[in-house]
Formats: structure tokens, sequence, C-alpha cells
């Protein structure tokens, strides 16, 4: 028992900072100058098949997502009280990223015009909006999940309760402004960027809990 007690929060740990390091792999951009070519520009648009790196890239999104489905499978839904929607909801968010690495966009809509015209007429291959929806479910569960974690941790005074208020707070004035960026072709990267931020603390927030939540179940 002591050793699967040792190893179940160990592998959790090791799947899940694997998935966050490759989730992140946007940090990386920067340091490659002339990849973003503009700021406006989406991080999804470097994925474009033929852009440098966008296999590379593609390769990063689906093993992150598969890697932190192993990671809150392996934390279990049962680990925190009262947290199974949260569990259900980040495993939506990990299988959304995992799609969205299997189905890269066809062209480039945050910068090109003509592909932004098509793709809203429904003139672009499937691929295209497969990865359109699976960047909604992708926003949309780890969104779900913070909603949950927060009116499950309102009253209490723990960390990790701090963590989800200040992000909850966070994301009531940060959505508006996604929305604009996406609606006006603005900032993207720069607006996306924070918001990935903030979903690696989400992950890391869950983690801790349902880790410790596997210690103090075998205490």
């Amino acid at each position: 028992m002591s050793g699967q007690l040792l190893t179940r929060p160990v592998l959790t740990w090791s799947f899940g900072i694997a998935g966050l390091l490759l989730y992140n792999w946007w940090v990386l951009v920067p340091l490659k100058p002339g990849l973003l070519v503009s700021a406006n520009e989406l991080f999804s648009d470097l994925e474009v098949t033929g852009q440098p790196f966008a296999t590379a890239m593609q390769h990063a999104d689906l093993l992150s997502g598969l890697l932190l489905l192993g990671a809150f499978l392996g934390a279990g839904s049962a680990t925190v009280r009262g947290g199974r929607r949260e569990w259900s909801a980040m495993m939506v968010f990990a299988a959304a990223g995992a799609l969205g690495g299997v189905f890269p966009e066809i062209c480039a809509d945050g910068i090109n015009a003509v592909c932004r015209g098509r793709e809203l007429r429904l003139q672009l291959p499937l691929e295209q909006y497969m990865h359109v929806v699976a960047g909604i479910l992708e926003f949309g569960g780890i969104t779900v999940a913070l909603f949950y974690a927060y009116r499950r941790t309102r009253s209490e005074r723990t960390r990790t309760a701090r963590v989800y208020r200040v992000l909850g707070r966070a994301a009531l004035a940060a959505y508006p402004i996604l929305g604009l960026a996406y609606l006006l072709d603005r900032l993207g990267s720069a607006v996306e960027a924070v918001f990935f931020v903030g979903f690696t603390v989400i992950v890391l927030a869950q983690l801790y809990e349902r880790t410790a939540g596997l210690a103090s179940r075998h205490t």
C-alpha cells in the first residue's frame, strides 16, 4: 500500500509537469525572431501545415493533452470532496488540447483576411472547424473547472482557494478582452499568453489538491 501511495502522486505529477511543459511551447516563440510576424497573430496560426516548426508544435499539443489526461486519470475524480465536476471539466480541457494537435488549422485566420472570410462562409476543410471546436472545448472546459472550484472553495482560506478567487475575478475581466481580440484581430498572441499562464496555474492547483487528497486518504 505504501508503495502505491508513493507511486501514484509521483506519476500524476510527472505526467502533469511534462504535459504543462509541452502545453507552454509558446514561451519559446520569442526566442526565434521572425517566427511570430505580428502581435495580432494567434499561436495556433504557427501550427498551420507548412509553417516552420508546425509539426513539432502540433505534436507538442497532442502529447500535452494525452499527458494531462493521464495526470488527471491518475489523480482520480474522488480525491477532492465535491470536485468531480471539476475533474470532468479538466478531462475535457486535456482531451480538447490533444484534439487541437490532431487537427491543426488549414490556414492562418488570425492574420489572413481571405482565410478568415472563407472560414466564416464555411468554405474550408473540416480540419479547420475541428480545430476551432477543440479550442472552444479547451477554453470552455477549464473555465467550467475554475467556476466549480471557485464555488467549492469560496468560504475557505487555503492557498488554492485564494488562487481560485484571484483567477475567477481575473477571468471576468479577461474574457471580454479575449473576445475583442478575436473579433478585431488585435493583440491575439498577447491575450492568449495571459490565458495560457492562467490555465497552467489552474492545472497546478487542481493537481496539488488531488495529490494532497490521495495522501490524506491513506493517513
